[in-house]
């Protein structure tokens, strides 16, 4: 039986992996695809401390990655297909069998939801982005679009306008859905511009955005509107599949923890984008990722 096992190697479960390893616990990082998580698609991070050049997402997990390894932590390629969570064991049943452990971790993150239009794929990291406050930078003096209605739609959009020239929020209803006081600010922007009842139907450009197909759903008119970015900030999926019905989770399924990152379920802790909370950073996720296992190594101490 390990001692540990990470579910997920991003910034948290990368986090987690080395300071597991520094405890010299007996722990296994799961990962079903390559260790990096969202940060992969991010072309450059320049807030996370440390780095006042920017970095490109890659180099920053790659660096993550071989730091964890050199303390001696086991990362394997495994898709994890269920989970039996009871006190004295954890059973993690993969697509290679199964392993049982003291304590889990899960760090399985979360993926932005996207407009499943035309042109998004093709174009993401190179004008497509889910993050402004990762990316706002890169658009300095340049005209984006955001696409949503919420609170972090149109906290993002106030933020763009620090570089953007101009910022149009894009929503397919007539008002939003953010609350009163982010409403507020929002329309004392002037660089802010609400195009309402209206959806996104292709992003447009090869190596780089160069507009957004647009349509009125009340009219069915139908035009192009040029930019350099589109932001799409229409929420986040909670890769928490594994743990409906087993965690407790809040109502958009994002895995309920304290600060300790313990979860409803002792032994079973949380960290990075998966966890209910405020911010979904690079660095909020190492901070989490580190406390999570520090939290893991006293449970298995005391237990």
């Amino acid at each position: 039986m390990k001692d540990l096992v990470i579910i997920g190697a991003g910034p948290a479960g990368l986090t987690a992996g080395l300071y597991a390893a520094r405890a010299r616990m007996d722990a296994v990082l799961l990962e079903r695809m390559a260790p990096g998580g969202q940060i992969l698609n991010t072309e450059m991070v320049e807030n996370y401390p440390g780095f006042p050049d920017g970095i490109t997402g890659f180099e920053l997990v790659d660096r993550m990655k071989k730091q964890a390894e050199r303390f001696g932590i086991d990362i394997e390629t495994r898709e994890v297909l269920g989970l039996e969570l009871a006190h004295e064991r954890k059973l993690v049943r993969t697509d290679k069998g199964e392993m049982e452990a003291k304590a889990l971790i899960l760090a399985c993150g979360a993926s932005p939801r996207k407009l499943g239009i035309e042109g998004e794929e093709l174009l993401i990291g190179k004008g497509v982005s889910y993050c402004a406050t990762c990316d706002g930078a890169f658009y300095r003096d340049q005209e984006v679009a955001v696409i949503g209605g919420g609170d972090t739609a149109v906290e993002e959009a106030v933020f763009l306008t620090r570089f953007a020239s101009k910022v149009y929020l894009i929503h397919r209803r007539d008002k939003l859905r953010a609350a009163k006081v982010i409403q507020e600010k929002a329309m004392k922007q002037e660089k802010i511009e609400f195009v309402w009842n209206t959806i996104p139907k292709r992003i447009t450009g090869s190596a780089g955005v160069d507009g957004l197909d647009l349509e009125d759903v009340r009219t069915g008119r139908k035009w192009h509107l040029p930019v350099q970015g589109v932001f799409v900030l229409i929420g986040y999926i909670p890769n928490s599949q594994l743990v409906k019905g087993l965690l407790e989770l809040d109502p958009q399924g994002f895995v309920i923890t304290n600060q300790d990152m313990e979860t409803s379920v002792p032994g079973v802790f949380a960290a990075g984008d998966i966890r209910s909370k405020l911010l979904r950073q690079v660095s909020t996720a190492v901070g989490e990722g580190a406390t999570a296992a520090v939290a893991a190594e006293k449970f298995i101490e005391a237990d």
